[in-house]
């Protein structure tokens, strides 16, 4: 009874991180489309949600690669590798949240790998991780895939307009937002192939520490069902701040852009599902975005958002790895059933917090298209600068002396 008391409390725990990871990865796919105006918010969420529904169902390879590759399970109890589990999982929502407070797109892959490499320390010490699986399966494709993803994007983007130079812009805006949109469409089905698949494994190898499945059985069609389910309700959600920045705030993206950089994202991402790579998809989208931008002398790319971002990527592992590993940590002290009650209590409590201050900023469908703007103090720099600009090119504005009237009063002129 304890053992299934737990195993309920997991599964539960992981199916809100697959809400959590569907929300904030929204905009690795809608993102440019929302920025570009090719597709209005809302229905670009919608059309999203689904897609990712649907790629949950294409593909599990991904799932086994997180059930097996991760933790190694010899002589680990069930209720001690479900609390490993469920402290892993707390790791990564916190991240997700707090991440998603700040409008960074940060990976929500990495925060669960963190997430249960820390708690699975805290519990078995660094012998209970299988370092080797970490290193080929999350830290090489996460430097290589970004960089991937750029390159491509940066030649796509260039090809795309060399190739379409000589077309109107009005006649470019209406075919590339139909590109863009097939573009989107693939790459929200691609995330479905790849990001849903990662709860499935977390859950199946809570199944596989309560005894319920072997280990070589297949994924329970109920798995598959409950975590498509919950990514695409996170989808619909929208993660209005993370497809804010990711839209608007790393450069100003053209139809174009957009095109070329979810082409890129999607083609890499549905390799990665084929191969069983559980590939960062904001690493991915991220990259695109970024290279997509290089590629045209006349975008800017805000180095200063992005350099932000990067450092939310490099903390990922160890900041969500820290959290896993002092819940873990903390549960021990009230014993396995009251041990998951209180870790699943302080996640509510800390999500529900960060909630609420996301409230006093509030960002959305209406206004998540709206211009970049910088932070105050940059803004009040470049204000300042463009003043001194224009009041060196303009001449002092003298106003006339008024001429004296001769005479009295009335203004008459003297003889």
């Amino acid at each position: 009874m304890p053992e299934l008391a737990i195993l309920v409390i997991v599964v539960i725990v992981a199916l809100a991180f697959d809400f959590t990871n569907g929300f904030h990865d929204t905009a690795n796919a809608m993102a440019p489309s929302v920025a570009t105006g090719a597709l209005k918010p809302k229905p670009a969420v919608a059309l999203s949600a689904s897609l990712n529904l649907v790629g949950a169902f294409l593909s599990i390879e991904v799932a086994r690669t997180v059930g097996s590759g991760i933790v190694d399970l010899t002589g680990v109890d069930g209720e001690r590798l479900m609390l490993i589990v469920l402290c892993g999982l707390t790791g990564a929502i916190v991240w997700n949240v707090l991440t998603w407070l700040f409008g960074l797109p940060s990976s929500s892959s990495h925060a669960l790998f963190g997430g249960l490499i820390g708690a699975t320390i805290a519990a078995l010490g660094l012998s209970g991780v299988l370092w080797g699986g970490v290193s080929q399966k999350i830290l090489i494709p996460a430097l290589f895939a970004p960089v991937i993803a750029g390159v491509v994007a940066f030649v796509g983007t260039w090809v795309v307009h060399r190739v379409t130079r000589t077309i109107s812009e009005r006649a470019q805006q209406q075919s590339f937002r139909w590109g863009q949109i097939g573009a989107a469409s693939l790459m929200s089905l691609a995330h479905g192939t790849n990001d849903a698949q990662k709860t499935m494994g977390v859950i199946f190898l809570a199944l596989v520490a309560h005894g319920t499945i072997d280990p070589d059985a297949d994924m329970p069609l109920w798995v598959r069902v409950a975590c498509a389910v919950a990514i695409a309700a996170g989808t619909y959600m929208g993660g209005w701040r993370v497809i804010r920045t990711l839209g608007k705030g790393i450069v100003d993206i053209s139809p174009r852009q957009g095109m070329s950089a979810d082409f890129s994202s999607a083609s890499i991402i549905l390799t990665s599902s084929h191969l069983g790579l559980p590939l960062s998809t904001t690493h991915v989208a991220s990259g695109s975005v970024i290279g997509s931008g290089l590629a045209r002398e006349d975008v800017k790319v805000r180095w200063s958002v992005a350099r932000r971002m990067l450092i939310a990527w490099v903390i990922t592992l160890p900041a969500a790895g820290a959290v896993g590993g002092i819940c873990l940590l903390i549960s021990n002290l009230f014993g396995h059933v009251l041990g998951a009650v209180v870790v699943t209590t302080i996640l509510v409590v800390a999500c529900a917090a960060m909630w609420l201050r996301s409230r006093l900023n509030p960002v959305g469908h209406h206004n998540v298209a709206d211009e970049w703007e910088a932070p105050k103090g940059e803004r009040k720099r470049v204000i300042d600068r463009e003043l001194s600009a224009v009041a060196s090119h303009v001449a002092p504005v003298t106003r006339p002396r008024k001429r004296k009237q001769r005479g009295g009063k009335g203004g008459k002129r003297r003889k």
